[in-house]
């Protein structure tokens, strides 16, 4: 198809307008219109007000709170789309609920992040757009192509901008040693690790902190804060070590209660989160800042449609 005749059409769910719109104006087009709706027992409509024949569309949404209405969004949106005889549907997934249910941790658990991934295939997707899963081989779980994206070099930059001295970058546990050391690269900072606890979920204990902190500026980086319990006592304990000061960084702010509370008594400067989740915007005037990922999105989206390389925009590496 000649790229004369190649048509993008960017559409949103309702969990995250926002960013659709920040994403939509940094491609340079309106975003498209869909109606939404709920019945009376709760089942959702959607039905596009605009031919999307033979266009590239794309659908964005945050598999958020409340998550299954969220996630059931997303599935109807494609599978209109699909039957409106779109070209080709690219689910921009800001955050993938159910990322943390990735494998059996007990016996007759379910593997959840792969059923959804399941869901997202027969809905009618070409492709998937996300950014920071909480395990990188939940890619794995797609049998077509994802994008995965890290906002990374935007936190980066952040803290760059911050001038600070003498930082090192804790990993909050063994499981994100490798992210938080490619963070703590591009800062030219040192690392250390938490080693963490889960009696049970929603609940963290951190035994002992691996590295050295003391007079030290700390980041603590994860990829979601959820009901910040970990960051809590993380921040405390890196205190009682002897740190200088606890900077926190996360892709994701889920922000299950009580975490604003534990977030304002916790001994953190900041918290510094993207907009791939909606903040409430009284709880960004306090530690909570907020930056924005849509342009990242919006190259990503640009280049997909091009068939141009999207790993440039999120590879450190790349050349």
């Amino acid at each position: 198809m000649s790229q004369m005749s190649k048509r993008m059409m960017v559409f949103t769910g309702s969990a995250n307008p926002e960013l659709a719109e920040g994403i939509a104006k940094h491609l340079g087009i309106e975003l498209g219109n869909v109606k939404i709706d709920r019945f009376a027992n709760g089942e959702i409509y959607v039905r596009y007000l605009e031919s999307v024949r033979g266009a590239d569309v794309f659908l964005v949404q945050s598999v958020a709170n409340p998550v299954n209405a969220s996630l059931m969004e997303l599935l109807i949106m494609a599978d209109a789309a699909r039957r409106a005889s779109a070209r080709t549907i690219t689910a921009v997934i800001t955050h993938y609920g159910y990322a943390r249910q990735d494998k059996k941790s007990a016996a007759r658990e379910p593997i959840t992040a792969k059923l959804v991934a399941d869901l997202i295939t027969v809905s009618g997707v070409d492709r998937v757009i996300t950014m920071d899963l909480h395990q990188g081989q939940i890619q794995g779980f797609f049998n077509l192509p994802v994008n995965h994206l890290t906002a990374l070099p935007i936190l980066a930059d952040y803290f760059e901008s911050l001038k600070l001295e003498d930082i090192t970058v804790v990993s909050p546990d063994v499981g994100r040693v490798k992210v938080c050391k490619k963070l703590a690269d591009m800062l030219g900072a040192e690392l250390a690790i938490m080693h963490k606890g889960r009696p049970q979920h929603n609940v963290a204990e951190i035994t002992h902190v691996i590295g050295e902190v003391a007079g030290r500026t700390c980041i603590v980086a994860d990829d979601m804060i959820d009901t910040a319990g970990s960051v809590s006592e993380g921040a405390k304990a890196l205190m009682n070590a002897g740190a200088k000061a606890v900077y926190v960084a996360a892709t994701h702010g889920i922000f299950s209660p009580p975490a604003f509370e534990r977030i304002d008594t916790a001994p953190i400067v900041e918290l510094i989160i993207t907009n791939t989740l909606p903040t409430p915007e009284e709880r960004t005037h306090g530690k909570i800042h907020v930056l924005s990922v849509a342009p990242l999105f919006a190259h990503a989206i640009q280049n997909v449609y091009d068939d141009e390389s999207v790993s440039e925009l999120f590879d450190p590496d790349f050349q």
